[in-house]
C-alpha cells in the first residue's frame, strides 16, 4: 500500500510540476470540432473559418460589439454623404504581414474581390447580396464606398468586410491568407493543425498570447478531455452533456438558429401543406433539456430575439402529429407526390449533439409517414447541397443549418437565406423580395415594422422552413486563461482579447 500511495504522490507532483511549466506559457492550443475546408478571409463567415482567421489574421473595416455598438477597427471615422455614399477614414501606420502598407486601394480591392463574380465569396454573397458596391479612392487613407441600393447601416455591414493587399488573385481562394491582424497565419498541416503566432508590426496593442495552435477532434468528450488534462485551453463547442466542470465551462445564448431549409422548386416540398406537416411533426420541446441545453429557445424566425424586427407575437408551429397526417392525405388526395423519398441533409459536428438532433428528426418524420432518409456530410460535400446552384436533377432535400447573427440587424441573415436571388434561399416569393428590399433600405421605427412583417409573413404566409431553436453554447476554457466566451465564440474567437492568470 505504501508503494501505491508513494507512487500515486509521484505521478501528482509531476503533474503539479507539468501544469505550473504549462501556466508560463503564452501559447494557446484551440481544439475545433471541425476542419477548415478553406482559409480565405472573404470565407470568414463560415463559422469554422471565422474562429481561425476574422480578427485574427484578416481584419475588417469596422467591428460590432454586442454590448457597445459599432466601434472603429481599420477605418477610425466614416461620415454619410448622401445618394448612397459613406466616407470612411481609415487608421495610418497599418502593414498587411507582408510589409506593404496598408492603403485605401487594398479596401477597394478586397470590395470587389468580396463582392465579385470570379470566386463566390460567402462574406459577399451572404452580407452584399442584392446591392452593388462601388468604390472611389479619395487618397492613400480615405475611401469613398456607395451602395445602390442605398444602405443606411453601410458602417455597420463593413464589419463584415475582410480586408487582404491588393495582390491578392481575384480568381482563387488563398491558401495562405495575409491580413493585417494581430497575427499571421503559419500553417496548415491539413489534418493535423493550424498554426498562427503574434505579428511584431501589428500596430494595435501587443497581445498576451504569443502563438496559437489549432487541432481538430470530432468527438466532444475527446475535445473536453483535453482541456481538462492540459493538453488544450480551449474548446469553443462543447456538447451539453460534456459541460460537467463549472471551473471550466461556459453556457451562453450564442446567436445561433437552428433551422431546415426547405427546397419550394421540388415536389412535394413545394405544396404548403407538407411544409405545414413537416412543422408540426416536430416535437421541440422534447429536445431541450435533453441533447440541448435548458434555456433553449423555440425558434419562429431565422434572427435570435435580440434582432432588430424580431415578432416575439409568432408562435412556434404546435407539436401535432395528427393534424400532420392529415396534411398529407389532403395532399395526397389532391395528387401531391407525399411518398416521394426525401433527402435530409446534415452537416456533421455543426453543433453540439447534432447526429442526436438529426436522428430523432428523422424519427419524428417518418412516423408521420414521410418517406425520408438521413445523410450526414463533412462541410464541403454539405455546402453543395446548402448552397445555390442547385443541382437540375435533384430530389427533394431538407438541410439542416445553424446560422449566426450577432449583429442585431436582420440584414445580415435575410437576402441569402430568403431572397429569390440568394444563395442558400429555397424559396422564391415576390412579397419576402419587396419586404426585403423595403426594410434594407429604411430606418429606424419603419425599418423594424418592415423586417416584423417579414418574419410574419415568411412564418405564418409561406411556411419558408421548419424552425427549430434559438441555440444556448458551450465552451471549456483552461482556468490559466482569462477570457469568458460570448455570443460571438462559436464563429469568432480573437487570441488578442485572451489573457493569462
Amino acid at each position: 500500500m505504501t508503494h501505491i500511495y508513494g507512487r500515486a504522490a509521484a505521478i501528482l507532483l509531476a503533474s503539479t510540476i507539468a501544469g505550473q511549466a504549462v501556466a508560463q506559457d503564452t501559447g494557446v492550443t484551440v481544439v475545433l470540432s471541425e476542419e477548415l475546408d478553406l482559409v480565405d478571409p472573404c470565407m470568414s463567415s463560415r463559422s469554422n473559418i471565422g474562429r481561425v482567421v476574422q480578427q485574427n489574421v484578416a481584419e475588417t473595416l469596422t467591428e460590432n460589439f454586442p454590448e457597445e455598438g459599432l466601434q472603429p477597427r481599420l477605418a477610425t471615422s466614416w461620415e454619410d454623404m448622401g445618394d448612397g455614399k459613406w466616407r470612411f477614414s481609415l487608421r495610418e501606420g497599418v502593414t498587411f504581414h507582408d510589409g506593404s502598407a496598408f492603403t485605401a486601394g487594398d479596401v477597394a480591392h478586397s470590395i470587389a474581390r468580396t463582392v465579385g463574380d470570379q470566386i463566390v465569396c460567402e462574406n459577399g454573397a451572404k452580407f452584399f447580396g442584392g446591392m452593388t458596391l462601388t468604390t472611389e479612392v479619395v487618397d492613400d487613407l480615405t475611401i469613398d464606398i456607395t451602395a445602390d441600393p442605398a444602405q443606411p447601416i453601410l458602417p455597420l455591414l463593413m464589419s463584415t468586410l475582410t480586408v487582404v493587399p491588393s495582390e491578392t488573385p481575384m480568381d482563387s481562394f488563398v491558401d495562405t491568407p495575409i491580413g493585417t491582424g494581430p497575427y499571421t497565419f503559419d500553417e496548415y498541416a491539413v489534418g493535423q493543425h493550424i498554426k498562427l503566432s503574434a505579428f511584431d508590426g501589428y500596430w494595435g496593442d501587443t497581445p498576451e498570447v504569443t502563438d496559437a495552435t489549432y487541432v481538430f477532434r470530432s468527438d466532444s468528450a475527446v475535445r473536453t478531455a483535453m482541456v481538462q488534462t492540459g493538453e488544450a485551453d480551449i474548446a469553443p463547442n462543447i456538447a451539453l452533456q460534456d459541460a460537467t466542470n463549472p471551473e471550466m465551462d461556459f453556457s451562453y445564448p450564442n446567436s445561433e438558429t437552428v433551422y431546415l431549409r426547405l427546397d419550394h422548386e421540388i415536389a412535394p416540398l413545394d405544396d404548403v401543406r407538407v411544409r405545414k406537416a413537416l412543422n408540426h411533426a416536430v416535437d421541440r420541446e422534447a429536445f431541450i433539456g435533453t441533447v440541448l441545453a435548458d434555456g433553449t429557445l423555440l425558434a419562429t424566425g431565422m434572427t435570435p430575439p435580440s434582432t432588430l424586427g424580431y415578432n416575439d407575437e409568432l408562435e412556434p408551429f404546435a407539436y401535432d402529429p395528427d393534424q400532420a397526417k392529415a396534411l398529407l392525405e389532403e395532399a395526397a388526395a389532391d395528387g401531391v407526390p407525399v411518398d416521394t423519398e426525401i433527402k435530409l441533409v446534415g452537416r456533421v459536428n455543426n453543433w453540439g449533439n447534432v447526429l442526436e438532433t438529426m436522428e430523432a428528426l428523422l424519427q419524428m418524420f417518418q412516423d408521420v409517414g414521410f418517406n425520408m432518409e438521413l445523410e450526414m456530410n463533412e462541410v464541403a460535400t454539405w455546402d453543395e447541397y446548402y448552397s445555390k446552384p442547385f443541382a437540375d436533377d435533384r430530389g427533394p432535400i431538407i438541410v439542416a443549418s445553424q446560422h449566426d447573427n450577432a449583429k442585431g440587424d436582420p440584414v445580415f441573415s435575410m437576402y441569402f437565406k430568403y431572397n429569390s436571388e440568394g444563395l442558400q434561399s429555397g424559396i422564391k416569393d415576390e412579397k419576402t423580395d419587396t419586404l426585403m428590399a423595403q426594410a434594407t433600405a429604411a430606418t429606424g421605427d419603419e425599418r423594424e415594422a418592415l423586417w416584423r412583417e417579414l418574419f410574419t409573413h415568411l412564418h405564418e404566409d409561406v411556411v419558408a422552413d421548419v424552425m427549430l431553436f434559438h441555440m444556448v453554447g458551450f465552451s471549456r476554457v483552461n482556468p490559466r486563461l482569462d477570457f469568458t466566451p460570448s455570443i460571438k465564440t462559436n464563429s469568432e474567437l480573437q487570441l488578442a482579447q485572451i489573457s493569462f492568470k
